[in-house]
């Protein structure tokens, strides 16, 4: 069930595409194929980086490469660390990068039966502090955006800069294309129905619900965020335009970058531009751009 989330997870990707099918489809080929390569790419498995933490009632697992100024990675439902195969050794040059399995994915194994998002930005809060570091840079992808933000909201003085790709506020129409809710809510109501799960079964459930039920994150909360913020979106993702430009909007201090052609992935399909961007928002200074500003 765990590898039916992900590959339902991952058909959402290419699906987002409307224009740009072929180049989708040669990403997400190029990234199962790099994914496999456990030498060049060991993300997720490397038992020279990889520790356990106990961190609020569970082991987490983190890796960390690079040293410098600290750079959290946060990944998506249903995902893991090897998600971000062409992030961890671009930003590992300049950063110390850590990058851990959320609560319930991949390696950090919670039996509990509630999940929340709320619970998961206080986990990599905890998991910061485990570290000796009092403040970090973040990029959260999906679910990881979400959590970057809740990490700026509930934790702020954990956050330098973060930038966020795919978040949503809200669980309904208002954020995400009603075709998305169709592909995802009737397997979310087969395990609902179910009045014994099997493990796999159980965490997967732990995700739909996730997916399907939550955030619920106020406009008024985003207004605290004091950090400077990159919001990011495919102009075809799986989260409207629109609301990745609402999120944009309530950010005091926020940059927004639409990337064309690209659906929820990205992390894959512009791996270069998301890194070389990210790095010069993270290096440079906030700048208020107004007045004569915003004919340059």
């Amino acid at each position: 069930m765990r590898k039916n989330l992900l590959l339902a997870v991952t058909a959402l990707f290419i699906t987002s595409i409307s224009f740009c099918q072929v180049d989708a489809m040669k990403a997400a080929n190029d990234y199962e194929r790099d994914v496999k390569d456990s030498i060049n790419n060991p993300y997720g498995h490397n038992k020279v980086a990889g520790k356990y933490y106990d961190i609020r009632g569970f082991k987490m697992y983190c890796e960390v490469y690079g040293e410098g100024e600290p750079l959290l990675i946060i990944h998506g439902n249903g995902g893991s660390i090897n998600n971000f195969i062409y992030q961890i050794p671009y930003f590992a040059k300049k950063y110390k990068v850590i990058i851990a399995d959320s609560r319930s994915h991949g390696k950090s194994v919670d039996k509990g039966d509630s999940l929340t998002y709320e619970m998961m930005a206080d986990d990599y809060a905890a998991l910061l502090t485990a570290l000796k570091v009092d403040s970090s840079y973040v990029i959260g992808w999906s679910d990881g955006g979400i959590n970057a933000l809740l990490l700026a909201i509930r934790h702020p003085e954990k956050v330098k800069k973060l930038a966020a790709t795919g978040a949503n506020l809200v669980p309904d129409t208002t954020a995400v294309p009603q075709q998305i809710w169709d592909m995802v809510i009737p397997t979310f109501k087969q395990l609902t129905a179910k009045t014994t799960r099997t493990e796999q079964e159980k965490t997967a459930f732990k995700l739909y619900r996730l997916l399907c039920e939550q955030p619920h994150i106020p406009l008024s909360d985003l207004q605290k965020i004091k950090c400077p913020s990159l919001i990011i979106g495919g102009d075809h993702d799986v989260i409207k335009e629109e609301h990745t430009m609402l999120i944009y909007k309530n950010i005091p201090k926020a940059y927004l970058w639409i990337l064309p052609a690209s659906g929820h992935s990205t992390p894959l399909m512009y791996k270069d531009d998301f890194n070389r961007v990210i790095e010069r928002f993270f290096s440079a200074p906030y700048k208020i751009i107004e007045g004569g500003d915003r004919f340059m």
